[in-house]
């Protein structure tokens, strides 16, 4: 009897972990976007920038319901992280994890890249990633 609710209790912490790894899937058509700044703007060192979404909604992070996520901006960012792999949270990784949709973004003067990702309720990148074409901006 001990070897049954042993191995039981095995299985479900093993099904339990490989469960919360498994990205969070993401529906067909679904898209994240910038509303503004345009892509090439020449924008002062403090711009509003405004997330756009289509084909999901938005959530707060740790609140998990389905084809939901919440935004991230990626400044200057080469790799994006990989679906399932939580997404860094540092000056270039910047979580919205209460559900803003715009943010008011001071930058150094220079070109900078943007780029919008969307994370689960775990600050993770859906499966498959829900992320923006990348932008360019220029600040004076």
């Amino acid at each position: 009897m001990r070897l049954l609710l042993s191995s039981l209790l095995l299985y479900s912490v093993a099904a339990f972990a490989t469960e919360a790894v498994a990205p969070t899937p993401a529906p067909a058509g679904a898209g994240v976007y910038f509303i503004e700044p345009a892509d090439g703007a020449t924008v002062a060192q403090e711009f509003t920038v405004r997330f756009g979404l289509r084909g999901m909604g938005v959530a707060p992070a740790g609140i998990a319901h389905p084809n939901t996520g919440h935004h991230h901006l990626l400044i200057d960012v080469d790799a994006p992280p990989k679906a399932g792999e939580a997404i860094p949270n540092d000056a270039q990784h910047r979580h919205f994890g209460g559900g803003q949709t715009e943010v008011a973004l001071k930058l150094a003067p220079g070109k900078h890249r943007l780029r919008l990702l969307l994370g689960d309720h775990l600050h993770r990148p859906h499966d498959p990633p829900v992320m923006s074409e990348e932008i360019t901006v220029t600040v004076e």
